[in-house]
């Protein structure tokens, strides 16, 4: 998983994260996270082509949504070679049955304003623009506006 999105971050433009990820830490985050809900990989035969994980919200994190504690937060990585060609959408076929199961109300996909194919891919799975919050500065002291789309699932 780290060889996928560290040159996903290095290229920069389409994720908030700006540092690479350890090995310790992608299983903090992504695997043994105590918010998670799940994490979904793609492959093709041995090759990682993606991977998608969802975690539970809270206020803090969605302080725009009244119920926050029923919703969570996706984030999803494609392998650049493979971007735009479904493996996000098979990835959320799987996540989004996951969440259902889970119990979540809804999903929060916060993108980059500047990531035109990341806000495209959650337009085409049915995620709508919700709230916009300017100019974030990432940790790297770039600065962007985040577009919050969101899912309401029915469970």
């Amino acid at each position: 998983m780290c060889a996928l999105i560290n040159p996903i971050i290095a290229k920069g433009g389409t994720t908030a994260y700006t540092a690479p990820y350890s090995p310790e830490g992608m299983i903090s985050k992504h695997i043994e996270n105590p918010k998670g809900v799940s994490c979904q990989l793609a492959f093709e035969g041995a090759r990682l082509l993606g991977f998608q994980s969802l975690f539970w919200g809270t206020k803090d994190a969605l302080p725009y949504l009244p119920d926050a504690d029923d919703w969570a937060i996706i984030a999803t990585f494609a392998d650049i070679q493979a971007q735009g060609k479904g493996v996000g959408k098979a990835l959320f076929a799987m996540t989004r049955a996951k969440a259902i199961a889970a119990g979540v109300v809804g999903i929060d996909a916060t993108i980059r304003a500047d990531n035109t194919g990341g806000l495209a891919y959650y337009s085409r799975l049915g995620f709508q623009d919700f709230h916009t919050t300017p100019n974030t500065t990432l940790a790297d002291g770039t600065v962007v506006d985040r577009v919050h789309k969101i899912l309401k699932l029915e469970n």
